[in-house]
């Protein structure tokens, strides 16, 4: 079947979080029923790059890790069963800022309600906050699962 609809793009931000995870899952089940796509967005930020932190850290060191970190992630999330047409992006910089670029063409981005960060008991939920605001498309916003090992 030929069609010049474009199909679904739908991206979710993953950070390790319990309620990124289940975004994830929560994304991948909503692009499987309407015959999309998921992108899986992880943003890292190079420690020596964001302000004075002690020693310099090589940033390709720190970008091996972030993608070793984000292979982890989904094998957690999908185990050996990614879905099809998985899109996976690591992006260098501010996760908000990566999301909403990501957000651009997309028909839906979920986010979830809480992630990991230096400062993610001070500013509960700012990612998914200044998504909601400012996003190209609608935005779900995902509780961790009731069970953590799901």
């Amino acid at each position: 079947m030929h069609t010049s609809e474009p199909v679904p793009r739908v991206v979710v931000g993953v950070d390790g979080s319990p309620s990124s995870y289940a975004a994830l899952r929560w994304a991948a089940r909503y692009a499987q029923s309407v015959g999309g796509v998921v992108e899986a967005v992880h943003a890292w930020d190079t420690p020596s790059s964001v302000g004075w932190s002690g020693p310099a850290i090589d940033p390709a060191f720190d970008m091996e890790q972030a993608r070793e970190r984000f292979t982890e992630e989904l094998r957690t999330v999908f185990k050996d069963e990614h879905p099809a047409g998985l899109r996976e992006e690591l992006v260098e910089g501010d996760p908000s800022e990566a999301l909403i670029r990501a957000s651009q063409g997309a028909e839906l981005l979920v986010v979830g309600s809480r992630g990991r960060g230096g400062f993610a008991r001070a500013m509960l939920g700012s990612v998914s906050q200044r998504c909601a605001q400012h996003a190209a498309c609608p935005v779900v916003i995902v509780r961790q699962d009731q069970d953590p090992a799901h």
